[in-house]
């Protein structure tokens, strides 16, 4: 399968895309460090110059929305905490309160929508109707900005008022839709219901909410091709569903990381982990931002033609926790345990009983038996960083699950 591209960066031999990415990561890294206050901080003494590959990303420090949440508060005097560089066109606000930028340096699609809307079949000329809130957040925004720099029109229908937006796809008869999977569906609902025909609707990109094979099967049915795009306030787009349907490809202005739970040590290919992700944007120039989506990479290149990396899709949090004998226990911990003990792939904190006596064992995948004394030391790990007793259960390899989760609580 080939396809219509966005534009020739979709169809780049790896090795290019590559090369490209990471001549363009010092210089981020280096505006970073000149043009927002709070890297300024985040990265005193790192020698922009030297992060040229991935290895060399993997030293410096994530950024998760916690961070952006507390400088935000703590630091009003700072525009969005110090992380913006330069004055936004406009801001916008998620739950927290946490504070987003529409960053005025990164041109007519600072979000870079527009190539999900194109893998979507979304064409210049088209109208989409836009079922994404325009109030306070920024969602609606971000697909307004696509479908222009597309030349494609946009009705804002945002969420509620399902009568008058039914009245408006009945209308105005657009060829697309771009908003959540819900309120389509119940669009489309509401549109049987009354015996309404809607023939031009023929492509949706959704977002905001799982869109699960089922829904998309129903979309089908109902006559709409609906593609899914990962993407948020902070990033803008992450990844993007094409006409393979298999996973998601990862757009051309970010580099993309996997890494283990609880910490920022990349895992290899096929591993579940954590999405870590670096943005080029000069407005907003977020350095290994930390999503707390799970994910994993695809091996190989899409049917569709594209070539860059391609994302599993999301597969659950990555931020997880535990109360166990009156203390929490965290995924970092977990991964502090295998950044000790190398020699181990995997590892899994289970936690079972019931009122008040919890019982924490720390299952372990192993090739060869291991002698007592090792199992001795990572009782004593485990300790030292849980505070916890903690036996160990030696599993055979390929015992645990791919997917990412470093404590389970079965209690």
């Amino acid at each position: 399968m080939s396809g219509d591209f966005f534009d020739a960066l979709e169809a780049r031999e790896p090795g290019r895309r590559e090369a490209a990415l990471m001549a363009a990561l010092p210089l981020q890294v280096a505006h970073a460090q000149a043009s927002s206050p709070a890297y300024t901080e985040l990265l005193a003494g790192i020698d922009a110059a030297g992060i040229v590959s991935r290895t060399a990303l993997a030293t410096l420090p994530l950024t998760r929305k916690s961070s952006l949440a507390f400088a935000q508060a703590a630091r009003r005097a700072l525009r969005l905490g110090g992380y913006a560089a330069g004055t936004p066109r406009r801001i916008f606000q998620s739950p927290g309160p946490l504070y987003e930028p529409e960053p005025a340096a990164d041109g007519p699609d600072p979000w870079r929508i527009a190539r999900a809307l194109h893998a979507a079949g979304v064409r210049a000329g088209q109208l989409a109707h836009v079922g994404f809130s325009y109030h306070l957040t920024p969602a609606g925004a971000m697909m307004e900005a696509g479908l222009r720099a597309l030349g494609a029109a946009s009705f804002p229908g945002g969420v509620g008022n399902t009568e008058q937006q039914l009245q408006a796809l009945l209308d105005l008869q657009p060829e697309a839709y771009a908003g959540t999977p819900s309120l389509l569906r119940i669009l489309l609902e509401k549109a049987v219901e009354g015996g309404h025909a809607l023939p031009g609707l023929r492509r949706a990109l959704v977002s905001g909410e799982a869109c699960p094979p089922a829904l998309v099967a129903w979309f089908a049915e109902h006559g709409v091709d609906a593609y899914q795009c990962y993407a948020t306030a902070d990033l803008g787009l992450i990844a993007y569903e094409t006409a393979a349907r298999e996973g998601l490809v990862v757009d051309e202005g970010v580099i993309v990381e996997i890494v283990r739970p609880g910490s920022g040590d990349p895992l290899p290919d096929g591993e579940v982990g954590e999405v870590v992700v670096t943005t080029l944007s000069p407005g907003y120039p977020l350095i290994r931002f930390a999503t707390g989506d799970l994910s994993a990479v695809l091996p190989g290149p899409s049917p569709c033609g594209r070539t860059n990396r391609r994302l599993r899709g999301w597969l659950g949090r990555a931020d997880q926790s535990a109360k166990v004998r009156g203390m929490f226990v965290h995924a970092g911990q977990v991964a502090d345990v295998l950044k000790r003990h190398p020699e181990l792939r995997r590892a899994r904190l289970v936690i079972s009983g019931e009122l008040a006596r919890d019982h924490v064992v720390l299952q372990i995948e192993v090739t060869p038996t291991l002698p007592e004394a090792f199992v001795e030391s990572l009782m004593q790990t485990a300790r030292d960083l849980t505070k916890l007793r903690v036996e160990v259960e030696a599993l055979p390899s390929g015992s645990l699950p791919n997917d990412g989760k470093l404590i389970e609580d079965r209690r």
